[in-house]
């Protein structure tokens, strides 16, 4: 192919889709903003881990790489609940044999960088986008060490630089009908750590994404190849407790003591780490159109930001690269047709997403350790069991479903959701939860 493509940001979705446009023969540089991270030490408190789940295995398994990716991930197989009265309740996800996988944002950014430039990408790093020009196609760079700027001049042009793109701005301040929502929900994160053990040991269940929920906040722990758990607390701004009332160290290990008290105690550096790393915001962002001139698109968080809680932001991200190498073969190379049809599909299943990952974080911050809807998920769990061409569960619709789009996932699950309030309503519900009785009304119920 003679087109040259620039891909603006090097992150996660823009190294993959790099490597997707370069095998297909075309001509690939990507212009990252930040210096190599390859080269350099990432900053505390902004490796938070990632959820690889079937999405994303699916996009990586079509660029041959997923050999190279399951060497830095381990597979999470359900959830480990940790009570404040000391107890836990493992929850497994979906069916025997499914599960999730932790891995270094970190490191997964590394190793496909490796792999983009192995197929012949160009990367420059410490390059900022300055401008796009439409009329001719040529973008503005500053390296932001030598303050040097260069113009290059491009066939396409894709925006994956992140929920703060400087691609999606220069698009958006020149188009006279750009339609752009963002929403920040009032609870950041911040990273702490688990470290390991001795000789590298596992302090916690290897094998499982742990959660402590505690109603208005909750801590999360995935592992890593080394021993250690990346911890992300999810908590309040403001109130208390919130980051601002939690103001000094003895504050931090009184609150951890008495609120996640053995994670507290598997972290020697908690005081350290809460001062050091960063207190970051969560965003969704909406945005459209997506595409301009049959040239440039948004890909990734650059179009459609998401909050973590259903650990498919990247996954999302990269099923965006998947597509469009899907509709290049449907349109033959045609990128103007490619484009409009990526749009199309793309955006209502980015909206449906950023649905789902918000009711999520309700989910995971106080309802799994609520005894009714742990109930509910046994009773759909054992339906499903009984009738899989009937009832998939709404998790398992979205990180297990890869051929239903995250669209259909939220409409479906909307209508199990109000199915299940009917059945939670039964008198004698928890005696009957697993009886043929419950399982001819939900029957009834799928029918009318």
């Amino acid at each position: 192919m003679d087109k040259k493509i620039t891909i603006i940001g090097a992150g996660l979705v823009g190294s993959l889709l790099s490597i997707y446009l370069s095998r297909r023969g075309y001509k690939v540089s990507i212009y990252e903003r930040r210096p190599d991270m390859r080269a350099t030490a990432l900053s505390a408190g902004r490796s938070i881990n990632l959820a690889l789940s079937d999405r994303g295995i699916k996009a990586l398994e079509e660029v041959g790489i997923i050999d190279e990716i399951r060497k830095i991930a381990i597979p999470m197989h359900g959830r480990q609940m940790h009570n404040i009265d000391g107890t836990s309740v493992y929850q497994p996800y979906g069916k025997q044999g499914q599960f999730i996988n932790s891995v270094s944002r970190g490191d997964l950014n590394r190793k496909l960088m490796d792999l983009a430039e192995a197929n012949n990408v160009e990367i420059h790093f410490n390059e900022k986008c300055d401008h796009i020009n439409w009329n001719t196609n040529e973008i503005t760079f500053s390296n932001i060490i030598t303050q040097h700027q260069q113009v290059t001049k491009q066939d396409l042009i894709f925006g994956s630089d992140g929920s703060y793109s400087a691609a999606r701005l220069s698009h958006q301040l020149q188009h006279d009908r750009f339609q752009y929502q963002q929403y920040y929900i009032d609870f950041g994160y911040k990273e702490l750590t688990i470290p390991a053990g001795e000789n590298g040991k596992f302090l916690l269940e290897k094998n499982a994404l742990h959660i402590w929920p505690r109603g208005n906040y909750m801590l999360i722990a995935l592992p890593n190849t080394d021993g250690s758990f990346t911890c992300t607390l999810f908590f309040p701004f403001e109130g208390d407790p919130s980051f601002k009332s939690l103001d000094n160290k003895h504050k931090v290990r009184s609150f951890f003591d008495n609120t996640f008290a053995n994670a507290s105690r598997m972290m020697p550096h908690l005081e350290e780490e809460f001062f050091k790393n960063n207190t970051s915001s969560l965003v969704t962002v909406k945005c459209f159109p997506w595409i301009r001139n049959g040239q440039f698109a948004l890909i990734g968080d650059a179009a459609h930001a998401i909050v973590p809680f259903f650990g498919q932001g990247m996954n999302c991200g990269f099923e965006d690269c998947s597509v469009l190498n899907g509709l290049i073969d449907k349109h033959h190379h045609n990128w103007p047709d490619i484009l409009e049809e990526y749009q199309t599909l793309r955006k209502p299943d980015g909206d449906a997403i950023a649905e789902l990952a918000l009711n999520n974080f309700v989910e995971m911050r106080d309802k799994v350790a609520d005894q009714q809807f742990l109930l509910q998920k046994k009773i759909e769990a054992s339906f499903s069991a009984k009738h899989p061409d009937k009832w998939v569960p709404a998790y398992s619709l979205v990180t297990f479903s890869p051929e239903v789009r995250y669209s259909e996932a939220l409409r479906r699950g909307l209508h199990q959701q109000k199915l299940m309030d009917e059945v939670m309503q039964m008198d004698d519900i928890n005696e009957l939860w697993d009886s043929e009785l419950l399982e001819n009304k939900i029957l009834q119920l799928i029918k009318k």
